[in-house]
């Protein structure tokens, strides 16, 4: 069982990127906001691993913090119907603050917006997780869940500077994911907002 992983990363792409650890090349798939997060290729990359056994192969999900691998694993084991790709698109599609909110507040609507997600999937969200999301029973602000994720991503800081700006943390969080789309995962947190407000 693989656990972690640390190597060489050689190719990086989207939702996967492939690692070399003593000679041997790993293919990972990650979430957007753990390749948001990878150095340039050519540079040493250690990821906490995800090891997914099939009847078919083997399949290595990679997560920059621990946080992200522990939701993974709660949406994977805990929630009906939820499989290792489609945990791995609701990462993608929105950062794990964003999520744990909308999961307490039992905001399935939004949810519902996350790809291959409909209603009844949203509904099983929140009633598998919401008692497991929360810190002491209590709602975390999304602004201070993203000022508190060590270390910080460009795309982070620039979400929270939208929301600072009086933005709602669902359309701050749009925007700026179409600026890393426009600017490339290399662009800078002052790049992404710029690009975010149409300057």
């Amino acid at each position: 069982m693989i656990v972690s992983l640390r190597g060489k990363l050689i190719e990086a792409g989207v939702l996967r990127v492939v690692i070399e650890s003593a000679g041997v090349g790993y293919e990972v798939n990650v979430p957007v906001t753990t390749a948001e997060r990878l150095p340039t290729c050519g540079s040493e990359v250690f990821l906490l691993i995800h090891h997914v056994f099939r009847e078919d192969g083997q399949a290595l999900y990679g997560f920059a913090v621990s946080e992200e691998r522990d939701f993974f694993r709660l949406l994977v084991e805990k929630v009906s119907g939820v499989g290792p790709k489609m945990a791995l698109n609701i990462l993608s599609r929105m950062s794990l603050p964003i999520l744990r909110e909308a999961i307490i507040r039992g905001d399935v609507a939004l949810l519902a917006q996350c790809p291959g997600i409909g209603k009844k999937t949203a509904e099983r969200l929140v009633m598998e997780l919401r008692d497991k999301v929360g810190v002491d029973g209590a709602t975390t602000s999304v602004t201070a869940s993203i000022s508190n994720t060590q270390p910080p991503s460009p795309a982070t800081d620039a979400i929270a500077a939208m929301i600072a700006l009086g933005n709602k943390a669902v359309d701050a969080e749009k925007s700026v994911r179409a600026a890393i789309a426009k600017l490339g995962p290399g662009a800078t947190a002052d790049q992404l907002v710029k690009a975010a407000l149409g300057r």
